[in-house]
């Protein structure tokens, strides 16, 4: 039997740079500074849920605030997690739901915010989304054969996810390295804009892909300067 999982007022927060989490994703994380280990000593003895949140840079450039976050995040539930004999821990965080940030709270002895959960929304008719999410998948095939060190598992793992929004999260966490595409993709509500914004991206990744290995002809990596 399921247990519905009641999502607090208020929760810890790790900001961390380049890093978009979405819901239902797995997230490795190793905890090493002493506010995030007192952070999960907290919530390992409560709820175990906390935010993680994507460093805005440009208001970080800009006004010098200390770690200003980007305002949509997105919660999760430490599902496993191992200590170190120095302290460190290693864990597994896997993703609840997006949050907005309405304010924080405190930054001692780490930081604590206020949010309030984000809904998405269709955008479409089912059929629609069922249609993106069935392009989608054959040009993350595509993707993954043109690309070095292409996943066969991550493959796998997504031809089991029906729902279109769980595939777009978990297809855009995993596949996408462009760190303000990413966050964009995570405050997009909206899932149909979200899926056509994904389809977007991988095309231009299939593109470039493409561009380079014409670029390259028949020579190794380590040949390209001789092309």
């Amino acid at each position: 039997m399921e247990v519905e999982i009641q999502v607090p007022d208020e929760v810890p927060v790790m900001t961390l740079p380049n890093l978009a989490f979405f819901p239902q994703a797995l997230l490795p994380l190793h905890i090493f500074e002493p506010r995030y280990r007192r952070m999960l000593r907290d919530v390992l003895a409560s709820n175990r849920i906390f935010a993680v949140a994507c460093l805005d840079s440009e208001a970080a450039a800009s006004d010098g605030r200390f770690e200003p976050p980007h305002r949509v995040a997105c919660i999760g539930l430490v599902r496993a997690c191992q200590e170190n004999v120095n302290g460190t821990s290693n864990l597994l965080l896997q993703g609840l739901c997006r949050v907005a940030i309405e304010a924080i709270v405190g930054d001692e002895p780490y930081r604590r915010i206020r949010i309030r959960t984000l809904a998405s929304e269709p955008g479409a008719a089912p059929g629609e989304n069922a249609r993106l999410r069935k392009e989608l998948s054959r040009l993350i095939k595509l993707k993954l054969r043109l690309s070095p060190g292409g996943s066969e598992g991550m493959t796998d793992l997504l031809k089991t996810v029906e729902d279109p929004e769980i595939f777009a999260d978990i297809a855009a966490f995993n596949l996408c390295d462009d760190a303000p595409v990413k966050q964009r993709l995570l405050e997009t509500l909206d899932v149909n804009r979200r899926l056509l914004l994904l389809l977007q991206v991988v095309r231009s990744e299939i593109d470039s892909a493409i561009l380079n290995m014409n670029l390259q002809g028949g020579l190794s990596d380590d040949q390209i300067p001789l092309n």
